[in-house]
């Protein structure tokens, strides 16, 4: 279990190279934390720049496997740090995150048509050239680091979070703050795990597939959610797309479909909040074509 020592200790290891990212209220009792806003544009940057500021780097450097955001924060950490980056995404990612990655300077290698199939290449290239595995969710120094965000919100009553792997998910837990989480029904690893009592593969599909798209839960996030009894809102596609469109229709917010699913919680009233109750919502990523958003609605 990671605790709130070692998202100080990780808060202390990235200092001065990550973003602490702004708070900006949206309602009377509403605010959106906009880590967006962080480098390689996701929270993941926290995570991975920990994970390997805490390891030796071979030669051979790091490997990631990602559904994008994942790999582009390897790919950032390790073009800041000087150590070569190979990271290894599905098929099916998004161009514009594919593009980034070629931009950051890493190598990428697309294979399969979910991230379980990225990640099995991905194991097979470690084995191969000894680099240094940077898991995209299920590591400690990466669950730490991403717990960096919860140091920035500690004054709220409770945190609205999409989960995929579970990685962001844990790190909050880890910083002591009241977490929600928040799942697409089409991806939805956490809430089938609880349901079963532990870890199981499901269907991943949906529009927020790309990034919230973890065939099975980690194992990491699944005993922090148990021991602090954190359950898991499941909400529609149709709701996801609502409130990408709302962000951007009434703050001008423009996120990914997956960072949406935390908003949609909210809007959809699968989380009611009770009166008072201060909620930050937190956008974590906004890797996304945004050529869909141009057309406000009324």
């Amino acid at each position: 279990m990671i605790d709130l020592s070692d998202v100080r200790a990780a808060a202390k290891r990235i200092d001065g190279r990550i973003r602490r990212t702004p708070v900006v209220q949206a309602g009377p009792d509403l605010w959106f934390k906009l880590e967006y806003l962080q480098h390689a544009g996701s929270f993941k940057t926290r995570g991975m720049f920990n994970r390997i500021l805490s390891a030796d780097v071979p030669a051979a450097g790091v490997v990631a496997a990602s559904g994008g955001n994942a790999g582009l924060a390897a790919a950032y950490a390790a073009r800041e740090l000087g150590v070569p980056a190979e990271v290894f995404v599905p098929e099916t990612a998004p161009a514009v995150k594919v593009a980034k990655l070629g931009k950051l300077g890493a190598r990428v290698v697309q294979s399969g048509s979910e991230y379980a199939e990225a990640y099995t290449a991905a194991m097979k290239r470690v084995e191969e050239s000894g680099a240094l595995f940077c898991h995209a969710y299920d590591d400690p120094a990466m669950v730490a680091g991403n717990g960096t965000i919860a140091l920035e919100l500690a004054e709220f009553d409770t945190v609205l979070v999409a989960v995929g792997g579970g990685g962001l998910l844990a790190g909050l837990i880890s910083g002591d703050v009241r977490t929600v989480a928040v799942e697409p029904e089409g991806a939805c690893a956490l809430h089938a795990a609880l349901a079963a009592g532990e870890p199981v593969d499901v269907p991943v599909g949906g529009v927020a597939a790309d990034s919230l798209g973890a065939r099975r839960i980690g194992g990491i996030a699944f005993e922090m959610a148990v021991a602090t009894r954190v359950g898991s809102l499941l909400v529609t596609d149709a709701a996801i797309v609502d409130a990408r469109r709302r962000l951007w229709d009434d703050y001008r917010i423009v996120v990914e479909h997956g960072t949406a699913a935390a908003y949609a919680a909210l809007l959809s009233g699968a989380y009611r909040p009770e009166p008072g109750e201060k909620v930050a919502v937190l956008l974590c990523g906004a890797n996304t074509d945004p050529s869909d958003l141009s057309v406000a609605t009324s």
